[in-house]
């Protein structure tokens, strides 16, 4: 007989990545309902099938980063398509033998409507929310940060939908121990980030004896505002090697004034101006963190992956769609020693750089930082067998109580 797929609902690009690692280690057929773009992440599959209509957003996914974002983002349908979304995820999931939702609370709420419609077990994997990021966030910073209130820490909605869910998976243990206090049968197996960190895809050739600076512009639209200062900065620092982790197509460089870009082929190029030539490699991210000594970025899951190698990362804030001010300051609580936010500014950058290169005692902290706070790898595999569990009827429908 053959097994029944599973519905996967994921918004964001990390979190389809996640899920596709998960359907790909499970090896049945699989659905899926990207809340965010198209969930490229699953095309790959075999037997893998989209179920329902592709919400693309000005924001990127990230409507309540800023006042700009959410207009952009209700001017392109956000509530209607978005309403639909839940309908398409609740038909997708009749025919499924488990709903997994990789997100954050309102694909929780998605996921959570279309398994109860169709009484099929839940399991949620949380990979945004850290207790971390409430490490010395007292009442004026939560003012401040209001509209990542929900992002900062699990909201009392939240919470009640994770008791109902068969399996529960977390982040960190800190935010296991969070959870648990509040009747949530939490676990944390290991890193999501660290799990989905490709190996290295080539050879660098970058030269021996000279540190490597990975550059991290990000995957969202804020590359387009950071790769120029991220430029200029490695222009004042030539003891290094820096090398651009590049996600998208040539044609959206955006270079700094005077720059020009020397394309060698579709994964190589060279970016050159103020008497440097920086290298961008396009589908060798795992390749370019793994070689590198000290890290600038303005990304969400690239800067923490760095970090949990042990790498020590530099940060400012764009004006968006994600890395804005209040993200910049949650994902330092998040990181502690092993990220340092400073102005956007490339003699800022620079002094950074040469500050954690020069001082091997701060090189070090941010190290055990990194590897701290993120964590191993090894969350995938463990999910994978919940989810065989959950699709076998291994598990009863409701562990935790309902309040």
């Amino acid at each position: 007989m053959t097994p029944a797929p599973v519905l996967f609902i994921s918004n964001g690009t990390a979190e389809d990545l996640i899920g596709a690692r998960l359907a790909a280690l499970l090896g049945r057929r699989t659905l899926y309902a990207p809340l965010v773009g198209e969930g490229r992440a699953y095309a790959g599959l075999p037997e893998a099938r989209r179920v329902g209509r592709v919400l693309r957003l000005p924001s990127g996914g990230f409507p309540f980063g800023s006042l700009p974002n959410l207009r952009s983002d209700l001017r392109a349908g956000l509530i209607g398509e978005s309403l639909g979304q839940w309908s398409d995820a609740a038909r997708g999931a009749s025919g499924a033998g488990a709903v997994v939702v990789v997100g954050d609370a309102y694909a929780l709420m998605v996921g959570t409507l279309a398994a109860r419609i169709n009484r099929r077990p839940l399991l949620h994997v949380q990979p945004l929310l850290s207790a971390q990021y409430l490490e010395g966030l007292d009442l004026r910073g939560t003012l401040r940060e209001l509209n990542a209130l929900g992002a900062n820490r699990p909201l009392p909605y939240e919470l009640r939908l994770a008791r109902r869910a068969q399996a529960v998976f977390v982040r960190d243990a800190a935010t296991q121990a969070y959870y648990r206090r509040r009747g949530v049968p939490a676990r944390f197996a290991g890193s999501f980030a660290m799990d989905v960190l490709p190996a290295p895809e080539r050879e660098l050739h970058v030269p021996a004896g000279r540190p490597v600076l990975a550059l991290l512009p990000g995957s969202r639209d804020d590359h387009r505002e950071s790769l120029s200062t991220m430029l200029r900065a490695a222009a004042l620092l030539p003891q290094v090697t820096p090398v651009v982790a590049w996600p998208h197509p040539w044609a959206t460089v955006a270079l700094p004034s005077g720059w020009t870009l020397e394309v060698a082929s579709d994964t190589e190029a060279t970016a050159r101006g103020e008497g440097a030539g920086v290298s961008l490699q396009r589908g060798a991210f795992g390749a370019v963190a793994r070689a590198a000594d000290v890290a600038i970025g303005t990304a969400g899951t690239a800067n923490e992956q760095l970090a949990g190698l042990g790498v020590p990362v530099i940060a400012f804030a764009t004006r968006g769609p994600q890395y804005t001010a209040g993200f910049a300051r949650r994902q330092g609580r998040l990181l502690g020693a092993a990220l340092q936010v400073v102005d956007a500014h490339p003699a800022a950058l620079a002094a950074a750089v040469n500050g954690v290169l020069e001082d091997p005692s701060r090189r070090a902290q941010a190290a055990v930082a990194g590897l701290g706070r993120i964590g191993p790898a090894g969350a995938l595999p463990v999910i994978a067998a919940e989810i065989e569990a959950l699709t076998e009827g291994a598990w009863p429908r409701h562990p935790g109580p309902e309040v």
